[in-house]
């Protein structure tokens, strides 16, 4: 017996510490260094970052080679030069914005229950900005319940381009309304206009913000004229351009919508420690691409391109874009991405102002009332362009041959004079410039040798493989109405 009582008095101290403990268990067991709920200016940051990166490698994986500004080195079979896409050449961007979207969604709601309406305008913006990008590649695609897997809709529907178009807008409307630049963002976060602190009571990131806001506002509308009468188009081009007090837009270079790479941990251009075989050394820029900046000694060049001696003479060179399967160009011999690309912290782009003043050129040109004409928008937004990549626009440079605004022209003349130009303004804007060839026709695109007869410039990304077995009742259903799922299938905005 003395030796149970031994035992017996450790086992009985023991049970009350456990008792002890218990009574207070989550008190103790709380992390004072761990916050017990997500704010918004945690989860800002990040997915800025995440997007921006998806958009400018979409840009240059994508963009620049069946809009010829690069050709590979060395192209045996396929390519998006000779317009032929492969079945997963969007399975990127529809993964990458798609889990982004998730985060974007948690922002918006957070910031709801919150009610920190400047950081759900936010949200706001870049779902409008994330589901474009996605719906404009690929026509329908799941947007209502694309981000309700936590409620159990784990095979979310496939929503008409139209009816997407429908909700962006009104988003990019509200997300106007919300922001309130008398307040800053209460969390910070901000990466893109620092828009975390107040300066003399007001907040210049957050009116930047309604700029951008109502500046891709324009974009979508542009994009969905021809859609005047099915969604009121005109109505809300008019209502932007007609209140620049309500509906503020960008005016200066300054406000362009660029996350700027700052070098540090963790915000590095995704490019800076790309090998130099992955970065410059497999692909060329075109003589397309070089040959009208080089007629037009276009100073953009050096902040893009590499030099390269020929004739004993140091010059920009290009290849030709569609070549013939059997060509191969030799090493170093031609001009690619200047190294200094990889760490250029503005290289973050979303939308500029430059953009902006083309998009109003052409409305001008169409005959909306932006405040100054069609030769006047043209004119700024070359000049802007300079001035966003950090080049001086050289003396009489808009008057130059091939640069000049042709006002005499015809007004398709004109307009794929803006177009022609726009096309240089856009490097690096994620699928802009491949969305305008497709809206517009232009820039006119030369027809390389090895671009097989039956090809056709594409139209937009085909799915994902993988949707057949994840969601393949409603993937089915999206094709049977979109009229199928390849590369010639016209999305809505770009049907006759």
């Amino acid at each position: 017996m003395p030796f149970i009582k031994n035992i017996r008095l450790p086992i009985l101290v023991f049970g009350c510490l456990a008792v002890a403990c218990t009574d207070n268990f989550d008190e103790v067991n709380t992390d004072p260094n761990r916050p017990e709920q997500v704010y918004p200016g945690a989860l800002l940051g990040q997915l800025q970052y995440r997007l921006v990166n998806t958009s400018i490698g979409a840009a240059r994986s994508f963009t620049h080679e069946v809009m010829q500004v690069e050709a590979p080195r060395v192209s045996t079979d396929g390519g998006l030069h000779r317009y032929q896409v492969s079945e997963n050449a969007g399975n990127d961007l529809w993964n990458s914005v798609y889990r982004a979207m998730t985060d974007v969604e948690d922002l918006r709601a957070i910031s709801e229950r919150l009610k920190e309406d400047n950081y759900r305008a936010i949200a706001l913006i870049y779902q409008s900005w994330g589901y474009s990008l996605l719906t404009d590649c690929f026509g329908d695609i799941p947007y209502s319940q694309a981000t309700r897997a936590a409620e159990g809709t784990l095979q979310p529907a496939f929503d008409r381009q139209k009816d997407i178009y429908v909700g962006l807008l009104s988003n990019l409307e509200t997300a106007n309304a919300l922001l309130d630049d008398t307040k800053a963002l209460t969390f910070g976060g901000d990466q893109v206009y620092n828009a975390n602190a107040l300066s003399g009571g007001k907040s210049v990131g957050i009116l930047r913000w309604k700029k951008f806001a109502n500046s891709l506002r324009l974009r979508l509308l542009l994009r969905i004229l021809k859609r005047d009468g099915e969604i009121n188009v005109r109505e809300q081009i008019n209502a932007i351009l007609g209140d620049a007090a309500t509906y503020p837009v960008f005016t200066a270079v300054a406000e362009d919508a660029i996350f700027r790479y700052t070098g540090t941990f963790p915000y590095f251009n995704p490019y800076y420690n790309a090998r130099v075989s992955d970065w410059r050394g497999g692909n060329y820029y075109t003589q397309f691409f070089l040959g009208k900046m080089n007629a037009e000694d276009d100073p953009r060049r050096a902040i893009w391109a590499t030099r390269v001696t020929v004739g004993g003479v140091s010059t920009y060179q290009g290849i030709r874009s569609g070549y013939e399967s059997n060509v191969e160009y030799a090493v170093d011999r031609n001009s690619s991405y200047l190294d200094a690309l990889k760490t250029l912290p503005q290289l973050g782009i979303m939308m500029t102002y430059s953009e902006l003043e083309f998009i109003k050129a052409e409305l001008a040109l169409k005959g909306f009332a932006t405040g100054k004409t069609a030769k006047a928008h043209y004119d700024d937004g070359i000049t802007a362009s300079m001035a966003q990549w950090g080049v001086a626009l050289p003396a009489g440079h808009l008057q130059k041959p091939g640069v000049a605004y042709p006002a005499a022209a015809t007004q398709e003349g004109q307009l794929a004079q803006i177009l022609g130009q726009k096309y240089y303004a856009l490097f690096f804007t994620d699928y802009q410039s491949w969305f305008e060839k497709r809206r517009t026709g232009y820039p006119e695109l030369p027809w390389g040798p090895g671009i097989p007869a039956g090809n056709q410039f594409p139209s937009r990304l085909p799915y994902p493989n993988y949707l057949q077995s994840l969601n393949p009742e409603k993937l089915a259903e999206a094709v049977q109405f979109m009229g199928g799922d390849d590369s010639n299938v016209r999305v809505w905005w770009e049907k006759d």
